[in-house]
């Protein structure tokens, strides 16, 4: 895997993956940037959103569930101080669908969280308390 980060003028920057995507870096006015896109530590932790999402849409898709809607919420805690790493991450999947089973939706996050999500494994390797949790919503019919 490979990527391009280039640097656009004050904190912007442009990051290009290396299947050929961009995207717009760029920090607050009070850090000489123009607040015209994500943080780079915002990345980080959509990064491992995106990764944790595809996991659990995956195995619920395997398993036939009926789901029509999943996402997941990240919030995150930061060290005091330069520099400042995540140390703690709450994950909080809200899956919306029709009849679905608890069970396969516990097992689709357990799955992610231990086994599958590369991001998130990575994180709690690196000592980030990552916690995992889910909450399922009934879809109108």
């Amino acid at each position: 895997m490979k990527a391009t980060v280039k640097w656009v003028d004050g904190a912007m920057f442009l990051g290009e993956s290396g299947s050929g995507h961009s995207v717009v870096m760029d920090g607050p006015e009070d850090h000489g940037g123009r607040n015209m896109g994500v943080r780079p530590m915002e990345m980080l932790l959509l990064g491992m959103g995106g990764c944790a999402t595809f996991d659990v849409m995956s195995i619920l898709k395997k398993t036939r569930q009926k789901v029509q809607d999943c996402r997941v919420e990240l919030d995150a805690e930061r060290a005091d101080g330069v520099p400042s790493p995540f140390t703690k991450i709450k994950m909080n999947f809200i899956v919306t669908g029709v009849g679905l089973k608890e069970a396969q939706v516990k097992r689709a996050v357990e799955l992610s969280a231990t086994k599958y999500c590369s991001a998130s494994i990575m994180m709690e390797a690196a000592g980030v308390e990552v916690s995992h949790g889910y909450e399922i919503v009934e879809a109108e019919v």
